[in-house]
């Protein structure tokens, strides 16, 4: 992999394997790995997945959460939602390493579908890595950073203000908040600007640089979102001003640049 994040032949490498993990979290994803297959078996699981700071071995013990994507035979139930809930708390429970944990469930025909071939389609491919099972990888194409896949990945961050303006209003856990906006803030920030760099990174850090080297004025705003991001709570001005702020301008730029995303 080239720092770009990129294979030899111009495509994006994938970005963690288990044997990065570093050696506090090995007992982290070996729980993880139990109680998914126990609680879900073959007939409804067809693979597991890690994704996040843990599998590329950036993980902070303590701050860093446990990230895990499900791949069902078929469309998730309200019981497997809460199997995985279940699994959620007592993972953060019993393993103080992480500071929580979150699964996703999709079905392997959405993930392999023309429709999320380069968003969800990417994210195995590219952003995950196996845990348990056959890998969906191997039935997906190579990924490149084009225009396309800015759009289908984060191209639809306007549908996303309204609701993060009721929590910041409302009554809400400002810190599970603030994480998500400033994360998802960085993220499209990044590849906004990810076709003309040429290349593929998940760190705050870094994105939020290549970010700040195409758009100077928005610089300062964009690092005040990594630090949300991975804060225990932003000042009220500070989510306030990614809400208000940043967040509606990226979210029109986005559009100018790269269109928006396909419906769902």
């Amino acid at each position: 992999m080239d720092d770009h994040g990129l294979n030899p032949d111009g495509t994006i490498a994938r970005e963690g394997a288990l044997e990065r993990v570093p050696a506090a979290f090995a007992p982290v994803v070996a729980a993880a790995r139990a109680r998914i297959a126990e609680a879900f078996g073959p007939e409804r699981l067809h693979s597991a997945y890690l994704y996040g700071s843990v599998p590329r071995g950036t993980a902070v013990v303590g701050v860093s959460d446990l990230d895990v994507q499900l791949a069902l035979h078929e469309e998730p139930t309200e019981a497997d939602r809460a199997a995985a809930r279940e699994i959620e708390a007592a993972l953060d429970r019993d393993l103080p390493q992480i500071d929580g944990a979150g699964i996703l469930l999709s079905s392997t025909g959405t993930l392999l579908s023309d429709l999320e071939r380069h968003d969800l389609g990417f994210f195995v491919a590219c952003l995950c890595t196996p845990l348990l099972g056959p890998d969906l990888a191997e039935e997906l194409p190579p990924y490149r950073p084009t225009s396309l896949l800015a759009r289908e990945t984060n191209g639809d961050l306007a549908l996303l203000l309204p609701g993060w303006r009721a929590r910041a209003a409302g009554d809400t856990d400002l810190r599970a908040l603030g994480r998500a906006v400033g994360r998802r803030l960085v993220r499209t920030g990044f590849t906004l600007v990810m076709p003309r760099w040429g290349g593929w990174t998940s760190d705050l850090d870094r994105s939020a640089a290549i970010f700040g080297v195409a758009y100077p004025d928005r610089a300062d705003q964009i690092r005040l979102a990594v630090r949300a991001g991975r804060s225990p709570g932003p000042r009220p001005a500070v989510l306030r001003m990614l809400v208000e702020d940043l967040a509606p301008w990226l979210a029109a730029e986005y559009t100018a640049v790269h269109g928006t995303k396909t419906p769902r």
